[in-house]
């Protein structure tokens, strides 16, 4: 369940979040557990462990709560819980989709969480109508060019990418990136069928044998010269830059024009399961990422 976002509703969102996280008193300030807290929490994870392992590791200092953390595909963890059922020893479930998430709320996987510290910190848009998951981070689907090879008057949309002229210039992630997946399921909803189809298929034209596993070895090969064009979630490029400052890479957001469906814009995030026997403390833990000391 990604997101279409231009730039300026970007600015209005990030602006409008950062204001309900100051009247929360969120920014700057120190997370206080607000409620007696189990000692454990189980948590199904679709998140790479070195990405959310710190932030869990801070917030069992915080509460002394001790996490134990299943990590896996989102996909193959929602199939999981729908196996487990009520059986399931999983508290929370965190995926890097939004559309994961969406699919564990539609089978009755988790549990709606009427809670002030969510609807005052994360827009409406970037989460469930009831609060059963919730965005924690977003992301953006954005070409990554190399500025001695290409001109950023060149590419206005991602539509731009599947014409001809591009042929052996493009790199693309492989077709079982959640991301490509995502992207293309917005493009999909947004444009039709056939339109979606027209584009995959000059995109794959053009990409031909430049189609790799990793987001990082797309920036890399942009940044190389090998290719002049890659698609990659935006936070790839700005990665490589702090190692690399002096590459010559920079980034397009693509679909800004008047009459463009927008940027595609996906969010990670987490719901806690119906089922679970510790649900003040995942309540906590939720009310815990949504704040300062989380993000």
């Amino acid at each position: 369940m990604p997101f279409l976002c231009s730039l300026p509703t970007l600015r209005r969102t990030l602006l409008s979040g950062l204001l309900m996280l100051f009247a929360a008193g969120l920014i700057g300030g120190i997370f206080v557990p607000s409620v007696p807290a189990a000692d454990k929490l189980t948590i199904y994870s679709g998140r790479g462990e070195r990405l959310i392992k710190p932030v869990l590791d801070a917030f069992t200092t915080n509460t002394g709560i001790q996490i134990e953390l299943l990590s896996s595909g989102s996909t193959e963890l929602v199939n999981r819980l729908k196996a487990e059922g009520d059986r399931t020893s999983a508290d929370l479930l965190i995926t890097n989709d939004a559309g994961t998430l969406e699919l564990a709320r539609a089978a009755g996987l988790l549990h709606p969480l009427n809670m002030r510290e969510i609807e005052r910190a994360i827009p409406a848009q970037f989460r469930a109508p009831d609060n059963a998951w919730v965005g924690l981070s977003g992301r953006f689907w954005i070409v990554v060019y190399n500025r001695t090879m290409v001109q950023p008057d060149q590419v206005k949309s991602l539509f731009d990418l599947a014409d001809p002229k591009w042929k052996d210039k493009i790199a693309i992630p492989n077709s079982g990136s959640e991301y490509l997946q995502a992207g293309v399921s917005v493009i999909r909803a947004t444009h039709g069928d056939e339109k979606t189809k027209q584009f995959l298929q000059g995109l794959k034209a053009n990409a031909d044998a430049q189609v790799y596993q990793k987001s990082s070895q797309i920036v890399d090969a942009v940044a190389k010269g090998q290719v002049a064009l890659g698609i990659v979630n935006h936070y790839y490029v700005y990665r490589y830059l702090i190692t690399q400052p002096d590459a010559p890479i920079a980034v397009l957001m693509p679909d800004q024009q008047e009459g463009g469906m927008g940027a595609i814009m996906n969010v990670a995030g987490v719901g806690v399961v119906k089922s679970t026997k510790h649900l003040d403390s995942a309540k906590l833990l939720v009310e815990f990422l949504v704040a300062q000391a989380g993000q």
